[in-house]
């Protein structure tokens, strides 16, 4: 009887691991799944912004743009200064984020998605600035919020992702999160981290950094999809890093990314 009930607690314990692992691992396919959908949107804009605004048969009438997909196709929309007309759209396949797959430059007017789109995050931005401490909203000079907007089943997702020029940095930190209703209002939102984490990829002698690590505290316990999207732009993309490492203070575990792999491996301290 002691023997069998040593076997039943043992199972049960093995149980308990086996879920746990496949509750983690849900989570971060999930991370991986919206940093995919934040880097795409984000790639395909600094080519479409570079592209528009380089050329002259536009460049002088452009108010915003804001992105969205559908499928496996990422729309970078340009609105005139009144945010009527359609000024360009740049057309990208997720397989190629560097150059459009379709450009139109007709002078059209917005459609009723591209519309609905800037209005959301109009709505958003004008709540944010009318009360940036209420949100906790803090930047340093020369690194700027870019507002990443994703809309999902008649609510919003409103991402502030910091951007900068300064070189030989990644710029992670300094990173939000927004929800907000079908008609822009603010439900609750989330900071990543609190302050602005500048990585520098290279040494003091100009040696060049293999990997980057920063911690996150408890109110961040996993590897975010900001952190990820920031990476693959920065270190990835342009500086030719491989990976980075988040350390988590809540779950003592460092969450390890690949960006060749596109995977999240998890360590134990």
């Amino acid at each position: 009887m002691k023997k069998t009930l040593t076997i039943i607690c043992l199972l049960f314990f093995c149980s308990i691991i086996h879920s746990q692992t496949d509750t983690l691992q849900v989570k971060l396919d999930s991370i991986i799944k919206e940093a995919n959908l934040l880097y795409s949107y984000e790639k395909a804009t600094w080519s479409a912004t570079d592209l528009a605004y380089e050329d002259e048969r536009i460049n002088t009438n452009i108010g915003a743009y804001i992105v969205h997909h559908s499928n496996d196709s990422i729309f970078v929309t340009f609105a005139d200064k009144e945010y009527k007309t359609q000024t360009a759209q740049y057309s990208y396949n997720l397989n190629n984020l560097r150059v459009p797959a379709k450009q139109d430059f007709e002078p059209k007017p917005l459609s009723e998605k591209s519309s609905k789109l800037f209005e959301v995050r109009n709505e958003i931005l004008r709540q944010l600035n009318a009360d940036p401490a209420k949100y906790g909203l803090n930047f340093q000079k020369d690194f700027n919020p870019n507002p990443v907007l994703v809309s999902a089943n008649g609510s919003y997702r409103l991402y502030l992702i910091i951007g900068t020029a300064v070189p030989d940095v990644i710029p992670f930190g300094n990173d939000y999160l927004f929800n907000a209703d079908e008609n822009g209002k603010i439900t609750d939102w989330k900071i990543f981290h609190k302050t602005l984490i500048a990585s520098q990829v290279k040494g003091p002698e100009g040696q060049q950094v293999i990997s980057v690590v920063h911690s996150h505290l408890k109110m961040t316990p996993y590897i975010s999809a900001t952190d990820i999207c920031t990476f693959r732009l920065y270190g990835a993309d342009l500086f030719g890093l491989e990976e980075f490492a988040v350390l988590s203070t809540a779950l003592n575990k460092y969450f390890t990314y690949n960006a060749s792999q596109n995977k999240i491996t998890v360590t134990d301290l």
